[in-house]
């Protein structure tokens, strides 16, 4: 091969890109340090959200947190005091510590402008944070180790994104009362103009919504019971009716607000997304779910049920059916659909099929579980939804005569019982009446088909607890073939029991 002629100009190597730095502001800094310096009333107006790390500079990171250190001990925090506790030998800029903090007072901005700026600082440390995932992404895929699922990684890039969208949120923190009025008085209005007259979300039950006043936003409400009780059906009918009272409108700033009904996350825990589906189509059609599994269905049938699918296709329902969820994993991709979609009503089905941290799981199953129901009402709180979450009750009940559930027949009842705002209870006298069928053709016989007469296709809620209304017990009608609950006729409504 002909060696390259030596004239031939070589093309010129590309020029290295010049490093980048990261956003940051180190007036803002500055000027912030200096009007917390000059009035250290500036520091309350910015400590609930700004932190140390959020600074560029490593020396205004040391002296805020010196600052803060100074202020909480009820010490005044001037150039003076400060000093003593930086080096002597200090260089910053040229400058020794005295002349350094002299400058920043020197330039101080107003308290008045402390938060825009610690605001800025705060915006631009996200940022910052935002860049070294993104690095960590690409180096990580260009090194992983074989054994290192892409899934991993994506899961791990997005708990790292979620926990900067939290801590980047300014919290509210007081208010004055008026403003709260305000609110209450909103509320109201919005209660007075929607279906029903009621200030939370109607559940599609008028003796439950009556009781309750439908689901508040930021609640925590625990339905609970027996397995065969119908638990899994009420939620799933409750969600369905709110999906399909769905409405919204337009905003001035171009957002839809819901104005009826909801949009609904369903975390389906134990069954699967298409057990759940079944479940609706048989409530809807009226169609045991039973029929439609095992193909014994009619041509008819199979008309009802394409129309009725047809018909749920559009509803706002959105189901998760994820197995051993951590209450952390659920929380982000909760608020996902929430920024994604939007959210009014989040369902959990079961609290007990959640995981809390490994921590706490290697200390109890109590302590895992009030991690997880304290972090489902904070989630609540943050996303300002109702949140339905189902649970077991222990076997303690079985051992009564009487099978009604109490508040203390909760699992690790402590915590869910403390952080719910409402605890329902399901049950169904008819489950435990039949069986226990007596022989036919006796006397007991006889007095079991009147029995049974009296609870059939009937079912108890009963309020265990509510935060912001009335305990009690509200008479259903159930369907068990199509796990269907409806509101009785006033004929068919039993008698409240003693001390309701």
């Amino acid at each position: 091969m002909a060696p390259l002629d030596s004239n031939v100009r070589k093309l010129p190597e590309p020029a290295a890109p010049e490093p980048r730095i990261a956003p940051n502001n180190i007036e803002a800094e500055q000027a912030l340090l200096g009007a917390i310096l000059v009035n250290n009333d500036a520091y309350y107006r910015v400590s609930d959200f700004l932190k140390p790390e959020h600074f560029f500079d490593p020396t205004h990171q040391r002296l805020y947190g010196l600052v803060s250190e100074l202020i909480r001990a009820g010490k005044l925090a001037t150039p003076i005091t400060l000093k003593t506790f930086l080096p002597t030998d200090t260089n910053i800029g040229g400058l020794n510590a005295s002349q350094y903090l002299a400058r920043l007072a020197a330039e101080a901005t107003t308290v008045i402008n402390a938060t825009d700026y610690a605001r800025t600082i705060s915006d631009l440390s996200v940022r910052r944070d935002l860049i070294a995932i993104g690095e960590d992404m690409v180096n990580v895929a260009f090194d992983a180790p074989v054994d290192f699922a892409p899934r991993e990684q994506i899961e791990d890039a997005e708990r790292k994104l979620y926990e900067i969208a939290e801590t980047g949120r300014f919290g509210k923190g007081f208010q004055i009362f008026k403003d709260a009025l305000k609110t209450a008085v909103d509320m109201a209005a919005n209660a007075f103009q929607r279906d029903g007259k009621l200030s939370g979300l109607a559940t599609g039950l008028k003796d439950l919504d009556s009781k309750m006043g439908g689901l508040q936003s930021s609640d925590l409400i625990i339905v609970a019971g027996r397995p065969g009780m119908g638990k899994t059906a009420l939620a799933t009918n409750i969600a369905y009716n709110i999906a399909k009272a769905y409405r919204n409108e337009l905003q001035p700033d171009g957002r839809y607000q819901t104005v009826n009904g909801g949009i609904v996350a369903f975390f389906s825990l134990e069954m699967s997304a298409e057990q759940l589906a079944t479940r609706i189509i048989a409530e809807r059609t009226g169609i045991p779910s039973s029929h439609i599994r095992r193909g014994g269905i009619t041509e008819a049938d199979f008309e009802t049920i394409k129309d009725v699918s047809i018909e749920l296709e559009n509803l706002p329902f959105y189901v998760d059916e994820t197995g051993g969820l951590a209450i952390a994993q659920l929380a982000a991709r909760a608020r996902r659909l929430k920024r994604q979609k939007g959210l009014d009503v989040l369902v959990i089905d079961y609290i007990q099929l959640l995981s809390g941290s490994q921590r706490k799981a290697n200390e109890s199953r109590v302590q895992e579980v009030t991690e997880i129901t304290t972090g489902l009402k904070a989630l609540a709180k943050e996303l300002n939804v109702p949140i339905v979450a189902l649970s077991q009750l222990s076997r303690q009940v079985e051992n009564r005569d009487d099978k009604r559930p109490q508040l203390s027949d909760l699992r690790e009842s402590g915590s869910i019982e403390q952080d719910a705002d409402v605890v329902m209870f399901v049950y169904r006298e008819e489950y435990y009446l039949s069986n226990k069928e007596p022989r036919p053709g006796s006397e007991e016989h006889l007095k079991w088909q009147t029995d049974m007469a009296m609870v059939h296709g009937k079912a108890e809620v009963i309020i265990g607890k509510q935060r912001h209304g009335p305990t009690g017990t509200v008479q259903l009608q159930f369907d068990a073939a199509v796990t269907r609950f409806g509101d009785l006729s006033p004929a068919d409504h039993m008698p409240e029991r003693l001390g309701e």
